[in-house]
């Protein structure tokens, strides 16, 4: 039964291999020792040992985060505990934060690894109160979940066993709160899913505004052949707040279009010299007013954090440059939507693409619905048919094969940062 699961090179490794001490020199994996399985404690807690990828920026010797660029879909442990069960070095016993409905996290109930297991799905803590108080070290906790910010603390404090805890979605701010921060938890996200659609979302945004498209659709309704001039993007500087992996998946499309790219994020000697950028600030006012000033094209992708809610604010857009074009995508608070709509209606600004609010669904009543130089989307940019199925199977590939095989994890998060 186990041998039909086994791929053909998988075979040839079993039969050519009769001990499983074999295997894991192979494959370059530590041996359990003397045979025995640590199911409780785990290195993971003294901080992730990061790691290594050719793709990330050249000042990072070591990468700790996940891109679905650059891995694939089933992670090189998850191979390992199918081929060798021996490799397990602890159980997962997984408590599912979810909506038990939530078609996405299919995945959780069909394709666990070996090792691994869901004790309870709920949205909770009453739902899982007959699961016993030092049994779980794993949480899964989705977007699902209406209550997440309250309810993820109670589950931790009330199951001390918890070792880790994975957020099925880029942003953490739906789980953050003061009571998590003060939790010592291990958390990981699903950072670097979500990155190429909204990279692509960018260079449309970007060509909407350079190619007048709303003209070019008036005309076609009205059937009036009337040439015009178009802007170029070679050329332009597309200016990017907030570096992380959707900041910088938009630098990739930018370089290839001929952009200049220009960034800003909390560390940036973590990008000095990263190839797509000409210039890294950090993220003090200063900096961020030298950015909004230099670009053509400006995309906020910064999580929702303390520090950043209203960065981007009415001194920002004072600093902008003539007919500049602004894109929103990481979270709508960052965005000081008041002082936006201002320069939109004032000329500061080109025009706007917006797919984050700092309230959602955006009220009828907001004034961006009414401005003609605005491109409204619904949050879902990142939205195809897989996207969050797919989150999720990364979770069940990656990191938990990680997680039982003793590995340190990618994605790690900060819950007191918020990112």
């Amino acid at each position: 039964m186990f041998m039909s699961r086994v791929s053909a090179f998988s075979r040839q490794i079993l039969h050519e291999s009769k001990k499983s001490s074999r295997i894991q020199k192979i494959l370059d994996i530590p041996s359990a020792a003397s045979g025995k399985r640590s199911y409780c404690t785990s290195s993971i807690l003294s901080g992730p040992v990061v790691i290594p990828s050719e793709n990330a920026d050249p000042s990072m010797k070591k990468y700790k985060f996940w891109n679905r660029e650059e891995y694939a879909t089933k992670g090189k442990y998850d191979y390992i505990i199918n081929i060798s069960p021996d490799s397990i070095q602890r159980e997962a016993k997984i408590l599912n934060l979810s909506d038990p409905d939530d078609e996405a996290n299919s995945a959780l109930f069909e394709s666990l690894p070996y090792g691994a297991q869901i004790l309870k799905t709920g949205t909770k803590l009453v739902d899982f109160e007959d699961v016993g108080v030092n049994e779980p070290n794993v949480v899964f906790v989705s977007p699902s979940c209406p209550k997440a910010r309250k309810q993820l603390p109670l589950l931790l404090a009330r199951y001390p066993s918890i070792e880790w805890v994975h957020v099925r979605s880029a942003g953490i701010d739906f789980v953050v709160s003061d009571a998590l921060s003060e939790l010592p938890v291990f958390m990981t996200n699903a950072k670097g899913q979500f990155s190429s659609s909204l990279a692509e979302y960018t260079m449309m945004a970007c060509s909407y505004f350079a190619k007048d498209l709303p003209r070019l659709m008036k005309q076609q309704k009205s059937k009036n052949w009337e040439k015009y001039d178009v802007e170029e993007l070679r050329g332009k500087t597309l200016g990017i707040v907030g570096y992380g992996d959707i900041g910088r998946a938009c630098a990739k499309l930018a370089h290839v279009y001929g952009m200049k790219i220009v960034a800003l994020r909390r560390n940036p000697k973590l990008s000095a010299n990263d190839p797509y950028c000409s210039a890294v600030y950090g993220t003090d006012k200063k900096s961020l007013n030298k950015l909004m000033s230099e670009s053509d094209y400006i995309v906020s992708s910064a999580p929702s954090t303390v520090e950043t809610r209203g960065m981007i604010n009415a001194d920002a857009f004072d600093a902008v440059k003539e007919n500049a074009v602004f894109i929103s995508l990481g979270r709508g608070p960052v965005i000081d939507e008041d002082a936006l709509i201002a320069a939109l209606k004032n000329g500061k600004l080109k025009g706007a693409a917006m797919d984050v609010f700092c309230e959602e669904p955006l009220p009828e009543s907001n004034e961006l619905w009414d401005l003609e130089n605005v491109l409204i989307s619904p949050h879902n940019m990142d939205q195809t048919s897989t996207f969050m199925h797919e989150a999720t199977e990364f979770f069940v590939y990656e990191n938990l094969p990680r997680f039982i095989c003793g590995q340190n994890l990618l994605n790690p998060v900060n819950p007191k940062l918020g990112y």
